[in-house]
């Protein structure tokens, strides 16, 4: 059904209407936040404001296309044609391609991926260590989240290990610089930089955008709140772009990565006209799968005053499960999940979704699934991305784009091998150091000659040769089917297939990559094509935007499976039946051993687990089972298992909420042997 076919209700008119100055949303779980945004931004293209000066932003591509096609079918697609609907990363991407030079970055500047970076790090902090470096990333990353550069970043060094890092900090920006590069938090910090230190740079954008949708609010980090009032609060002081931030405090669950939830109690003391508008009305789940939640949600502090209600009866009850162990509630899950099916012929694998905290909980789920052959897909797996021959095309698409992009001509030399050993590629690299220049720069040098035999320079010509060829090309190659010609040519060209082949353990899995490769060629083979078949893209303006995609990237797929998911992944999603396992203290709420942590920090963490609790319930439309172990393991040790404060303080019906499948099995043996024992009964 279309989104117009649906009647707003009050509040979310409300929400809808307000246009003018800035507005907070508090959309609690289920209640149609998405069609609010969407039905705003339909709003506004009435109210006269131009599509092109409209943007929406949230965090994920899938949010964003979910959001473009939606407002795509409502308001239709030429007046939607050029809203500015994208993630926070892609539109950093889009101001630093346009005005980067205000901040010392080329147009072409290359997106470092999480592997580039740790060779990076290594090298600025020479060590061969990838733990280190990867303990440097997460605090670097920390830092660029709060909005601290290296010299603040040595400033608020607390220990001897961040002091090392913001040394290495220092050095990591030098290079990066000389890349001309950016890292994915760069992609927030840079923005927010050029419009502090550039004020052409800062009216234009501030003009561009005559109102901006934000969703998410509450998992944004500091530097993207401040970027966010960067667009939206001019030199007048009474000045502000009316704006219309969307989120929901109980569902703030990111703090590990960045998030604060201070930024929603900044959002009234920055902007004293805000209106807020909580939507309370739940579309998705049953009263008692509601009052659950609110009651466990209760417990945290509360910064607005919210309280989720439906219009759909009560439901089923919510129950409890007590399972032996580890084991017996992957039976039990699976058991279920079976039954369900059996009472019920129309419910799908994809109706069905087993919940957990941590990612290692997957294990023995997966092995009784499929004991039982029962399809299943695993959330936060690994990423199609991230396989080994997606990363080498993708370092050769990177350095079509920018020839500094050192990182990525390392791995294209070696994608396959080409005579260019290590010795080579040192030499290069020492030359290139020496003379403060690229590596691909440096390898059409007159004087490369003074470091390298003939031979090697005459195979780093050919490789520049072929890139240079093949970037010519990808410029003039734009639509689906020349793309694709192109792509399969390249790779037939330096013998991609045969390189897996040479690479691999067994045939099976070298066709495996090579079936992965021919669907990433066909993936940039439709981007190429476009959303409107009369505006085509080349293959370098679609390798131009590759890197913040795949960063960003969810592949998943509508199969009709089972999912097995972390909370963290299963925020925004739903599903008919959901079991929420192993329910005890020390997995949810999770529990460190770091006795350095104090109390705030710990009160702090505790309402972010409730929090992660809350998400979970609420993922559930029509039924929940929550399960919780007498025995569980702890490392290679098994210990008593202590069931969740959490399920204490959903206070439940105890008549009939606790359920315990083995008493539940006697029960009703022992109803068949009474029905035995009473013998046949009469008609009459």
């Amino acid at each position: 059904m279309s989104e117009a076919a649906h009647p707003l209700n009050d509040a979310q008119m409300q929400a809808v209407h307000h246009l003018r100055g800035p507005c907070l949303v508090l959309a609690g779980a289920g209640s149609g936040k998405t069609r609010v945004i969407v039905h705003k931004i339909a709003r506004l293209l009435h109210s006269g404001i131009e599509a092109r000066h409209i943007a929406a932003i949230t965090f994920t591509n899938k949010a964003a296309a979910e959001m473009r096609e939606r407002a795509k079918a409502l308001v239709g697609a030429r007046a939607a044609k050029d809203l500015a609907v994208s993630t926070f990363h892609s539109l950093g991407v889009r101001m630093l391609r346009a005005d980067g030079a205000a901040i010392g970055l080329k147009p072409q500047f290359s997106i470092l991926d999480s592997d580039d970076v740790l060779g990076v790090l290594r090298d600025a902090g020479g060590c061969s260590d990838n733990a280190l470096a990867k303990t440097w990333q997460w605090t670097i990353s920390r830092w660029k989240n709060q909005g601290l550069d290296a010299s603040a970043a040595a400033a608020a060094a607390a220990s001897d290990a961040e002091r090392v890092a913001a040394r290495v900090m220092a050095v990591y920006e030098q290079r990066l610089a000389a890349f001309q590069a950016v890292d994915f938090d760069d992609l927030i910090g840079l923005p927010l930089a050029l419009l502090r230190r550039d004020e052409a740079a800062r009216a234009k954008w501030q003009q561009q955008f005559r109102h901006i949708l934000i969703d998410e609010v509450q998992d944004t980090n500091a530097v993207q709140y401040d970027l966010l009032k960067a667009l939206v609060q001019h030199a007048d002081p009474g000045h502000v772009t009316p704006f219309t931030a969307v989120g929901d405090d109980d569902q703030s669950i990111y703090g590990w990565r960045g998030a604060t939830i201070d930024n929603l109690k900044r959002l009234p003391q920055d902007f004293p006209g805000l209106k807020v508008i909580a939507l309370q009305q739940n579309y998705r789940s049953s009263g008692h799968i509601l009052r659950a939640a609110n009651h466990v949600i209760a417990a945290n502090p509360k910064l607005f005053d919210k309280r989720l209600w439906s219009a759909f009866g009560d439901g089923e009850t919510v129950r409890v499960v007590e399972c032996d162990n580890e084991q017996h509630e992957a039976e039990r899950a699976v058991a279920r999940i079976q039954a369900l099916r059996a009472a019920d012929a129309t419910l799908k694998p994809s109706d069905f979704a087993i919940l957990y905290r941590a990612n290692h909980q997957a294990k023995v789920f997966e092995q009784k699934l499929r004991a039982a052959q029962i399809a299943y897909k695993v959330s936060g797996g690994q990423s199609y991305f991230d396989r080994a021959e997606i990363k080498d095309l993708c370092a050769w698409l990177r350095l079509l784009v920018n020839g500094d992009d050192d990182p990525a001509f390392l791995r294209a030399v070696a994608a396959p091998k080409r005579g260019i050993g290590a010795a080579t590629l040192a030499a290069l690299g020492d030359f290139a150091s020496q003379w403060k220049t690229s590596l691909f720069e440096a390898l059409h040098s007159p004087m490369l000659n003074t470091q390298l035999a003939p031979k090697a320079i005459g195979a780093l010509h050919e490789f520049g040769r072929y890139v240079g060829e093949l970037e010519q090309r990808a410029r003039q190659t734009c639509g689906t089917a020349d793309a694709k010609a192109l792509l399969l040519g390249w790779l037939k060209d330096i013998g991609y297939e045969q390189h897996l082949h040479d690479g691999a353990d067994s045939d099976k899995l070298a066709a495996a990559r090579w079936a992965n490769v021919l669907d990433f060629v066909d993936w940039i083979a439709r981007r190429c094509g476009g959303d409107d078949p009369a505006e085509p893209q080349s293959v370098l303006q679609v390798a131009q935007t590759i890197s913040v995609i795949i960063s960003l990237a969810e592949r998943g797929d509508d199969a009709d499976v089972v999912t097995l998911s972390t909370l963290h992944a299963a925020k925004g999603l739903e599903w008919t039946h959901v079991q929420l396992v192993s329910c005890n203290e020390g997995l949810l709420p999770f529990k460190t051993d770091d006795d350095t942590i104090d109390a705030a920090a710990l009160a702090s963490r505790l309402e972010e687990e409730r929090r992660l609790m809350y998400v979970g319930i609420t993922r559930a439309r029509r039924s929940l089972v929550v399960s919780t172990l007498r025995r569980r393991k702890r490392g290679r040790d098994t210990v008593a298992g202590v069931p969740s404060r959490f399920i204490a303080e959903m206070k439940l019906d105890e008549g009939g909420a606790k359920e315990d499948p083995r008493e539940r099995l006697k029960r009703l043996r022992a109803e068949l042997a009474a029905r035995a024992a009473a013998g046949p009964v009469s008609a009459e």
